[in-house]
């Protein structure tokens, strides 16, 4: 018995894991893989606190186009002992529909103090930081950052990834000379290589040419 079970258990497993990808979606891995990826919403580091609906994996998927646009920055940032770091990529719909169960859940507050300290919860759709689509479920939109390759850690620029408030703004005044320059780097490379910016969160680019534009996809995220 033992011995008709075992290779089904595997086979099953193997089918789970090895996801085939809709036409025109890649895992960035295997376009640009010195770029690194740490997807918050894999982890209990976000603002619910706990991983999100559809990432199964911390593999960032992405639309081709945007890989290989990505790949032309990581390419330039590299001559300068930098690179980016990604939080989030193609975001799946199930996701979304996460944080807005989320959102209406007004005592589920435990990570407030981290991401939303002067926002209050009942305001989160009011204010845009939840909506019920997201541009990252069509495929094309990434959040990221830039990281000193020997030091190992992030530019500061001058708020967390995810803080919902006025300090997430990429014209934000109120922060040091060395905080607007590291936002300006980013920008700049990423505005000079196809990708138009959020002007909410400086960490949020989508591809001004984006293959699928009106699609929000469903698919989960999982290893390939």
């Amino acid at each position: 018995m033992k011995k008709i079970i075992y290779p089904i258990i595997v086979l099953f497993s193997f089918i789970i894991n090895a996801q085939k990808l809709p036409k025109n979606f890649v895992y960035l891995k295997d376009i640009a893989p010195s770029i690194r990826i740490e997807l918050r919403y894999f982890s209990n580091n976000n603002f619910i606190g706990k991983p999100i609906d559809g990432y199964n994996s911390n593999s960032l998927i992405i639309t081709e186009r945007t890989a290989k646009s990505l790949k032309k920055i990581q390419q330039e940032l590299l001559k300068k002992e930098l690179s980016l770091k990604i939080f989030d990529g193609y975001r799946p719909q199930q996701a979304v529909d996460h944080f807005v169960r989320w959102a209406k859940v007004l005592n589920d507050t435990i990570m407030k103090a981290q991401y939303y300290p002067k926002v209050k919860k009942k305001n989160l759709f009011k204010n845009a930081y939840i909506a019920e689509k997201s541009g990252h479920s069509r495929g094309s939109t990434i959040d990221l950052t830039i990281i000193n390759i020997k030091a190992d850690e992030a530019l500061d620029m001058g708020s967390e990834y995810d803080f919902f408030g006025i300090q997430s703004h990429p014209s934000y005044k109120n922060i040091s000379k060395k905080q607007k320059k590291n936002r300006m780097l980013l920008r700049k490379i990423m505005l000079d290589n196809g990708f138009k910016p959020y002007e909410n969160e400086w960490w949020h680019f989508t591809l001004k040419k984006e293959p699928f534009p009106n699609t929000y996809f469903k698919f989960l995220i999982s290893e390939n």
